[in-house]
């Protein structure tokens, strides 16, 4: 087969996780490196909300159902060779360190990402403003959000700030840094 009618390379196998407040553009910024680098895409607020219709759930109270299951379709996706995103708050260490133990157990890189959106203002009217892409799913007030329980990351992560990057440039980054993740797990480095 010559160059020029090659098969393209398979996308890097990786768990690539998104991680933020909620408003500060996860989604739109994995709708943009979704375009560019095909991947197993995993929302916890579909999951969730899946769950809530369900009709199972105590008072609609989701728990940690939503990131439990969506650890096992990470897992279950990159046994089968293809890579994953997941679009999530991340809040707490337990859940960062849950999604570290299923690239550890899958024996594959991981690409932690926080999105953040440094200016108040408009984190708020992206908040206030937003329409939900998921049917049925409840936007949070900003309220909700300044009262959200998020720790501070202790480990290290790509930070991309999309108040001062659009969705397109912040996929750019990630795809560079996720490039070198893969680079460098390959070189067995």
């Amino acid at each position: 087969m010559s160059a020029a009618t090659a098969a393209p390379a398979p996308p890097a196998l990786i768990l690539v996780v998104l991680g933020g407040l909620p408003g500060v553009g996860k989604s739109t910024v994995a709708r943009a490196l979704l375009a560019r680098w095909p991947a197993v895409y995993l929302r916890i607020d579909t999951i969730e909300q899946a769950l809530r219709e369900s009709g199972v759930l105590i008072a609609g109270a989701v728990g940690a159902a939503g990131y439990m299951a969506a650890y096992a379709l990470a897992r279950t996706q990159l046994v089968q060779g293809l890579p994953v995103l997941a679009d999530c708050v991340n809040p707490l260490p337990v859940t960062r360190e849950a999604w570290r133990t299923v690239a550890r157990d899958t024996r594959v890189p991981l690409l932690e990402v926080e999105v953040i959106c440094s200016n108040a203002a408009e984190h708020r009217r992206r908040v206030e403003t937003r329409a939900m892409e998921v049917p049925g799913l409840l936007a949070p007030t900003w309220q909700a959000v300044l009262q959200h329980d998020y720790a501070h990351w202790g480990q290290e992560r790509l930070v991309v700030d999309t108040a001062r990057s659009s969705a397109a440039e912040a996929a750019r980054h990630i795809l560079s840094a996720l490039r070198e993740r893969t680079a460098i797990t390959t070189q067995g480095i």
